[in-house]
């Protein structure tokens, strides 16, 4: 049961309110807006026993359940004269809220808006309730103190409340528009990727064939000066009046004579 209700905090109330009409809802609402670990109230909102606390005695309640679903605790100061007063639990919840719905909106949040907008004297007491909201695994971020700001890498989001729904479409549209604009732009990059890389392979294949047409015409040239050496060599041995095999002949012969006489 325990583990149900760390993974799910919201459920015991939901449970609770299936009996509870009037003041016992409003008091399970209270509870539920001071309790540790929850932050989201949209399913409150919309339990029918919740709904009818809005134009019963209890209308200031739901307008304070809106707030922390929906607001800030600027929007609590802005309103408290028909708001309840909060508890200690309820007021720490709100701020924490608070610093959930600027980290969303910015990645870097100076100190000065947050001791502004959670009303907090000085910079020791927000460090601590900043420190308490990371430990509520609320929002990751760390304390930048020597430039005096908290910087945020991840928010858990919040209700959405349906005047929002309009402006969450305008800014998924522009996010597809600017998708559609990159996914555009990689392809004009490939295309002229690709328009080089043929440009490329057509030069090396004309160079390839430059170099074959070149080794042919050196060896032709070879050819042809091997041959016209050949033809000078045998002109020029004609030319002196030699013909093959005849010297050697008279040589053998005169050898040949010489020995007969020699041994006579």
């Amino acid at each position: 049961m325990s583990s149900e209700k760390a993974s799910n905090p919201i459920e015991p109330f939901l449970l609770l309110l299936k009996d509870a009409r009037g003041p016992g809802a409003a008091s399970v609402i209270n509870q539920a807006m001071g309790a540790p670990g929850v932050y989201m109230f949209g399913e409150f909102l919309d339990h029918p026993n919740v709904k009818e606390l809005s134009t019963g005695p209890q209308a200031s309640v739901f307008q304070l359940l809106n707030i922390f679903a929906f607001g800030t605790y600027k929007d609590y100061k802005a309103s408290t004269s028909q708001l309840p007063d909060l508890t200690p639990q309820q007021l720490n919840k709100l701020r924490h809220l608070t610093v959930v719905s600027l980290a969303t909106a910015n990645k870097c949040i100076p100190y000065s808006v947050l001791l502004e907008e959670l009303d907090i004297e000085n910079v020791r007491n927000l460090e601590d309730l900043i420190i308490e909201v990371i430990y509520a695994d609320i929002i990751h971020g760390k304390l930048d103190q020597k430039n005096q700001q908290l910087e945020v890498d991840y928010a858990i989001g919040r209700d959405v409340h349906d005047k929002s729904i309009s402006h969450i479409v305008n800014v998924l549209e522009q996010w597809c528009n600017g998708c559609d604009g990159v996914l555009k732009g990689i392809e004009e990059q490939i295309n002229k990727a690709n328009i080089c890389k043929n440009k490329q392979n057509k030069l090396k294949s004309q160079l390839e064939q430059e170099v074959i047409n070149i080794k042919k015409t050196i060896k032709t040239t070879q050819h042809s000066d091997l041959d016209e050496a050949m033809v000078t060599d045998s002109s020029s041995n004609l030319g002196m009046g030699e013909k093959p095999g005849k010297k050697a002949m008279k040589s053998k012969g005169f050898r040949g004579a010489g020995g007969s006489k020699l041994w006579k």
